[in-house]
């Protein structure tokens, strides 16, 4: 078996959902290629071919390419990807795009954010926003899937030594076109790769008082970084913006603490972030669901714990 693994990159930096992809497809069994589809991505395939575990790195290097339209990108995907027994990318917004179309292109079904792989065509993935965990197998000739970063964990980024070959198939499907990005810039770890969150829900009240969880995210993460998020009532709210989302509509994290504070726990959140390592959940309601997940719970105002607990740290 030969797999191929779709990069997750911005042409510039090789991004971490990518070894936990590669991880996934090391569990499957067989040589691993990664494919870099982009625009003057030299260094990201670089990065890739030092990956462990990587056998050869595909790059294709054109300007359709170089914002990773799924349009064009899926075409390409779909084209390399008869010569595979398996096709895997991060079950990221661009791997949701991109996925599917090869997937229809191939005429196969496709299996969605595993989060186990249990035989070379079986795989655990969750349904019902994680309440109940499906086993699926797959007949396709060729297993189309995205992987949940958060169910693996991920490959050493150095130690490989993988061949590079230039891919010259270039796909413009001419169907769509790039017009301009906003990217939300913050000193602190993205999200999905901060290895402590600080959330906050409803129970804050308000965005000016997320200050709270802002101080006690820097006394927490003076060394490794910590990042602070909320759940989709905060956002909803209009308390904080949208990218700091955690659960099923918003982004999945699993990082070593998560203390969600002010949150009551609904399903739709506890399936962004119950695959934490140490969960603490701060809430004057000892009813909240969120304490049926949580390792520590703090029944207690936050507008008194919150302070109490970055003053001590």
């Amino acid at each position: 078996m030969t797999i191929l693994v779709i990069a997750e990159h911005d042409n510039k930096v090789l991004a971490p959902a990518t070894l936990n992809t590669v991880a996934a497809a090391a569990k499957i069994g067989g040589d691993i290629h990664v494919l870099v589809a982009g625009q003057g991505a030299g260094a990201v395939a670089e990065a890739a071919a030092k990956v462990a575990g990587v056998a050869k790195v595909l790059v294709a290097d054109n300007a359709a390419y170089a914002h990773q339209l799924p349009e064009n990108v899926a075409p390409l995907v779909a084209e390399l990807g008869k010569g595979y027994s398996h096709i895997l990318a991060a079950a990221t917004s661009n791997g949701k795009n991109i996925l599917p179309r090869v997937a229809a292109a191939l005429d196969v079904d496709q299996i969605s954010e595993i989060i186990s792989v249990e035989s070379a065509d079986t795989f655990k993935r969750p349904i019902y926003a994680g309440n109940v965990i499906a086993t699926v197998q797959s007949n396709g000739a060729v297993k189309v899937i995205t992987v949940r970063a958060t169910g693996f964990d991920p490959v050493a980024a150095e130690g490989g030594s993988a061949a590079v070959e230039a891919v010259g198939a270039a796909h413009d499907a001419s169907i769509s076109s790039f017009v301009g990005e906003e990217l939300a810039k913050s000193d602190r770890p993205e999200l999905t790769a901060a290895k402590i969150v600080v959330s906050g829900g409803r129970g804050m009240q308000n965005g000016d008082n997320f200050k709270h969880l802002y101080a006690l995210a820097d006394k927490l993460g003076a060394a490794v970084g910590a990042a602070v998020g909320a759940s989709r009532a905060a956002v909803d709210a209009g308390f904080v913006p949208n990218d700091m989302q955690v659960g099923q509509t918003g982004k999945i994290v699993a990082p070593q603490l998560y203390i969600a504070v002010g949150i009551s726990g609904a399903i739709q959140h506890l399936a962004g972030m119950k695959d934490s390592k140490v969960i603490v959940a701060i809430n004057k309601d000892e009813e909240a669901p969120i304490f049926q997940v949580a390792d520590y719970g703090l029944v207690a105002d936050l507008f008194d714990a919150v302070p109490e607990l970055s003053v001590a740290l």
